[in-house]
């Protein structure tokens, strides 16, 4: 398993973790997403023959929320 970490800009509530959540561990390969709202970031484990930060990234992106690999 590899580990990233997104800088995740645009989360204003509870709500909104929930969704970046929801978003990273739908995604084939991803094993756990710990989303920080007050850190405005997610540490998401993944299996690297599934998907890739970049991927990750593009996920979050299009759930409506701005995404940058660290």
């Amino acid at each position: 398993m590899a580990t990233t970490t997104l800088n995740i800009q645009g989360m204003t509530c509870n709500g909104c973790v929930n969704s970046v959540t929801r978003v990273l561990t739908g995604i084939a390969g991803v094993s756990r997403a710990d989303v920080d709202l007050a850190g405005a970031k997610a540490v998401v484990e993944y299996d690297a023959a599934q998907t890739n930060p970049a991927a990750l990234a593009v996920a979050v992106d299009d759930a409506g929320f701005d995404a940058q690999v660290a």
